[in-house]
């Protein structure tokens, strides 16, 4: 490892993480990110520590943890508590199903309505905006039953 790599400045670790510097400043305001000592009358240097933190985050951004909760799961990263970090991922892939479920109930609605429109003789009334203007939930797809 080169010095440059291992002692960097705020600019170079956001080059590094693929980020801007503002987004690591607010993630140490929400104390994700530690904010190293600054030497007198001198600047602050991250390390590959830093880097590494910040995919961390990013990765668990991208699996849908907020940012809460990758707070939560860092508390957890000693590697002692994967009973914990499980039930938060369990947490978030039912989420992650859920949301699954409903776009593809939105899937089959608007694949209905485009239908729909396809079919449609009435030049005065396209189904698409007259759906729209009433309860969704009337249609086939969206019934509880």
């Amino acid at each position: 490892m080169t010095t440059s790599q291992t002692s960097m400045t705020i600019g170079t670790l956001a080059k590094m993480a693929d980020t801007h510097v503002e987004t690591i400043r607010y993630y140490q305001r929400r104390g994700l990110v530690e904010v190293p000592e600054k030497a007198y009358g001198g600047i602050r240097r991250y390390d590959e520590k830093a880097v590494a933190r910040l995919h961390f985050i990013r990765s668990a951004q991208w699996l849908g943890f907020s940012l809460e909760q990758v707070g939560e799961l860092l508390k957890l990263e000693d590697g002692t508590h994967c009973d914990e970090a499980r039930v938060l991922a369990e947490h978030k892939l039912g989420d992650v199903r859920r949301r699954i479920a409903g776009l593809r109930q939105m899937e089959a609605t608007l694949d209905d309505l485009v239908e729909r429109c396809r079919c449609s003789r009435d030049p005065q009334r396209c189904p698409m905006i007259h759906s729209l203007y009433t309860d969704l939930s009337d249609a086939p797809e969206n019934s509880d039953t």
